[in-house]
């Protein structure tokens, strides 16, 4: 008789504990659904905006924000008109636009040519991966670039080059090299490549649409002596950036990049420290090795950690 009683508060305790655990899970899973959404929209808020402090290299350094305003604007040269930026492939999502802008757009009442009017789509959060900086006097203090420079879209739903988002896609459009040539100051690649401003412009030219060489700060090389197909050679001197890759579509692939270096957490700090010269940590010994990557290896690239960090 005692065994059975034992045996039967055996079985209510494994029955309690039982449920117990089914109830914790259950809302475990519950608070996971709710913070889902929210993680959703961070990461696109993250993807969308933010530039991890990149602005202090591409405005900083580059002065590309000069190149955009344009002298008329206390920059320098001509300025960056829409309709220059939308030749070199940036985009500008309609969403931002207001009602009376897009009515104006559609009757040819805005003038594509003015500089002025870049500044005004900067100031609504219009240009896709772009941010501009702008002083107390509404002029432009800097620029940043986000996730959705290179890997977002628009769908051309109003106007080629104007229409809604897409994030992750690639943007098959965007000539990087044209707009970083664009920047007064070219001497942070002059100097990490040792080269003159009208050869890092050579190299810059010679990626094109929808292209980037993602390891001309890590090796130096700009062009592979020979393009090998099949056994064949079909190109000398051939640029070295490779397509732009989307950003979406990789569930379950871990090695998603062209170049197979690592995951997507890997990638995404690679390119936010080493490429978007944003602010961050980034950690791969692998750029210690000085006769694969010698412009890595001298500038410590494998082991980045900001001072905020």
């Amino acid at each position: 008789m005692l065994n059975q009683r034992r045996f039967t508060r055996t079985l209510i305790y494994s029955g309690v504990f039982l449920l117990i655990v089914v109830l914790l899970g259950a809302a475990s899973m519950q608070a996971k659904a709710a913070e889902t959404p929210n993680l959703i929209a961070e990461g696109k808020q993250i993807f969308r905006f933010d530039t991890f402090g990149d602005e202090d290299f591409w405005g900083g350094q580059l002065r590309l924000h000069e190149a955009i305003e344009g002298e008329q604007f206390g920059g320098v040269g001509p300025g960056v008109s829409p309709a220059t930026a939308l030749s070199v492939g940036l985009k500008v999502d309609v969403k931002a636009l207001p009602y009376t802008l897009r009515k104006q757009l559609r009757f040819g009442k805005v003038d594509l040519n003015d500089p002025a009017v870049t500044l005004a789509l900067l100031k609504l959060n219009a240009v896709v991966g772009v941010t501009g900086f702008f002083n107390p006097d509404g002029s432009l203090s800097s620029i940043g670039i986000q996730c959705a420079l290179c890997h977002a879209t628009v769908d051309d739903s109003f106007a080629p080059g104007i229409g809604k988002r897409l994030d992750g896609w690639a943007n098959r459009d965007l000539n990087v090299g044209a707009i970083i040539a664009l920047s007064p100051d070219l001497s942070p690649f002059e100097n990490l490549l040792g080269v003159d401003r009208d050869t890092v412009l050579a190299v810059l030219n010679s990626w094109g649409p929808g292209k980037f060489d993602a390891e001309l700060v890590l090796d130096g090389k700009a062009f592979n002596p020979e393009q090998v197909t099949d056994g064949v050679v079909t190109g000398t001197n051939v640029t070295g950036a490779t397509l732009l890759p989307p950003a979406f579509g990789l569930a379950g692939v871990n090695l998603h990049t062209w170049t197979g270096w690592g995951s997507v957490p890997y990638w995404n700090a690679f390119v936010a420290n080493l490429e978007m010269h944003g602010k961050g940590t980034f950690y791969d010994p692998r750029l210690d090795n000085a006769a694969q990557f010698p412009i890595a290896a001298a500038n410590g690239f494998g082991h980045i950690q900001s001072p905020e960090d």
